[in-house]
């Protein structure tokens, strides 16, 4: 009786941030020009490694190749959590959720993937320079970034392949700003033991074994640079991986703090703002980091600036 009772959801109506309508209409200009900043950022990152013959190195390559993941990270994101503040909530069908979290999946992971081989790429400049050349070519950094968006887009339909096999019979209310696996796991009626054992298996390839790489990396590299006699060598030592640094301690402090280690007080409120953190602000402040932090960079943003 109860089996013929249950209704399947086929659409779901996603809450976001329940507010009053001033404080909706701040919110909204906020993100706004955020993503008006994220967009124009990384695609000024991508034009300059494109044009600028000193910044055709393995380690622009892959700024490029994570800014064009922060494009898609926030484009996925941000115009339907717009759309959905502006309306104090709204629906999105199963089908587009599932594309949505796809999408959202495979930006997410690429990033974590990109973000190890720029560890290694750091780790043989410094450690092993002398062979840089020869181990960083252009062949095998473009073989690298196929590597990680190839292994994305698979880990990725995996994780919604399962979750889309489970069945929603309940109540169809996401209190989140955009499909994501943690509130999907919340209102799922079957399923739900699988879809955590295939989580926990995706997390050795796309968590355990980068944060293993980058950990190694780093810690060679710190050891390599106390080595150094001259001061002004580990200081330009450190500066070349001081802001790819920053970017990876804020990317896996905030996604590790909301799918792996939530703490028992953390409220919804608090697992969106990290969200919104990962999602929108992130990808906003990487080019940031990587242009003021980066001589080469601003050397190249100069000189077309000069050339305007």
């Amino acid at each position: 009786m109860q089996e013929k009772n249950m209704t399947t959801v086929t659409e779901f109506f996603i809450v976001a941030f329940q507010s009053s309508r001033y404080l909706r209409i701040y919110l909204i200009c906020l993100i706004l020009m955020i993503y008006f900043g994220t967009i124009c950022g990384n695609l000024l990152i991508i034009t300059l490694v494109s044009t600028s013959k000193n910044l055709h190195a393995p380690m622009y390559f892959f700024i490029a190749q994570l800014s064009i993941t922060d494009i898609f990270i926030t484009s996925n994101i941000v115009p339907n959590m717009l759309h959905i503040l502006l309306n104090n909530g709204g629906t999105i069908t199963i089908i587009s959720c599932m594309t949505q979290l796809y999408v959202f999946g495979t930006t997410e992971a690429s990033e974590c993937l990109l973000l190890t081989v720029m560890s290694y790429d750091r780790y043989v400049a410094i450690c092993n320079p002398l062979l840089y050349s020869s181990i960083m070519t252009k062949k095998r950094c473009v073989i690298l970034a196929a590597m990680c968006w190839v292994l994305s887009f698979f880990l990725s339909f995996i994780e919604t392949l399962f979750i889309s096999k489970m069945t929603f019979c309940g109540p169809n209310i996401i209190d989140h700003f955009f499909c994501d696996l943690v509130p999907l796991l919340k209102i799922a009626c079957s399923g739900v033991y699988t879809m955590e054992l295939v989580n926990y298996i995706l997390s050795f390839p796309l968590l355990l074994s980068p944060i293993t790489i980058i950990i190694i990396s780093y810690t060679k590299i710190i050891v390599t640079i106390l080595r150094f006699q001259s001061r002004i060598s580990r200081q330009k030592a450190f500066s070349t991986c001081s802001s790819h640094l920053m970017v990876v301690i804020i990317f896996f402090v905030t996604i590790l703090s909301v799918y792996i280690f939530p703490t028992e007080g953390q409220t919804l409120n608090t697992s969106k703002l990290l969200s919104l953190l990962y999602t929108v602000f992130t990808p906003f402040i990487n080019p940031i980091i990587y242009s003021l932090r980066n001589k080469e960079i601003k050397k190249s943003l100069q000189g077309i600036i000069n050339k305007c």
